[in-house]
């Protein structure tokens, strides 16, 4: 009990010990407080909820734990000044081939961003036009978008991930009433085509699946 005081920070970020004084950094919890009706003579239990919180940090940062290693719980005060021994280049994420590619909108996000792990991912997406399909998890309503011409399917999706509605209309109705509202979506592909593909078959591709999916009829396409 003393270890994390009578009362522990809103965040606890977990290392494991990786020789000598090296501590990897693993993962992060929000906690929600002291689930009281568990307490025990000796113990204590706490609501901890998985945390985003130094999320591309995890496995990669490696800090030098100070010399009293036994003393395993450290307010950050204390361990804001560990030095950083290593921040390791993070693997790269294998690209799933664009029948199987199904990804969130977190996801979409590291996809299009900067990070070096969806490298073979933006390479992939930048070079093919296509016909995508949007899934609100929330509700089951589907989207079916184009990536035709010059915009291919990674510069397309940039929109997605940078405002969450891409400018389409149904899509921007949802995020005016939850700003954070694309975090339900799940992005995935339903055809492609090559950068000489004409627009004129990809607009009949993108015709076909609206009807064929009802995306008009029940779900968010309005055209």
């Amino acid at each position: 009990m003393n270890k994390i005081g009578k009362s522990p920070e809103p965040i606890w970020l977990i290392f494991m010990a990786d020789g000598g004084r090296r501590s990897r950094f693993v993962t992060a919890y929000e906690n929600h407080g002291e689930v009281g009706q568990e307490r025990t003579e000796r113990l204590r239990f706490f609501d901890l909820r998985p945390s985003g919180v130094l999320g591309s940090m995890a496995d990669r940062l490696v800090v030098e734990w100070s010399g009293d290693t036994v003393n395993w719980a450290k307010k950050g005060t204390s361990a804001v000044g560990f030095p950083v021994v290593e921040i390791a280049d993070p693997s790269k994420v294998p690209f799933p081939g664009f029948d199987h590619f199904v990804i969130s909108h977190a996801e979409l996000q590291d996809v299009v961003g900067e990070d070096s792990r969806y490298a073979d991912w933006r390479s992939a997406l930048a070079v093919v036009q296509g016909i995508y399909l949007i899934a609100d998890t929330s509700t089951g309503h589907l989207y079916i978008g184009k990536a035709d011409g010059r915009e291919r399917l990674l510069g397309r999706w940039s929109h997605y991930a940078h405002d969450g509605h891409g400018g389409n209309l149904a899509l921007r109705e949802l995020a005016g009433r939850d700003a954070e509202h694309a975090r339900h979506f799940q992005y995935s592909i339903l055809r492609v085509f090559g950068p000489s593909v004409p627009a004129e078959e990809v607009d009949r591709a993108e015709a076909h699946f609206k009807r064929a999916l009802l995306s008009r009829q029940y779900g968010l396409n309005r055209n």
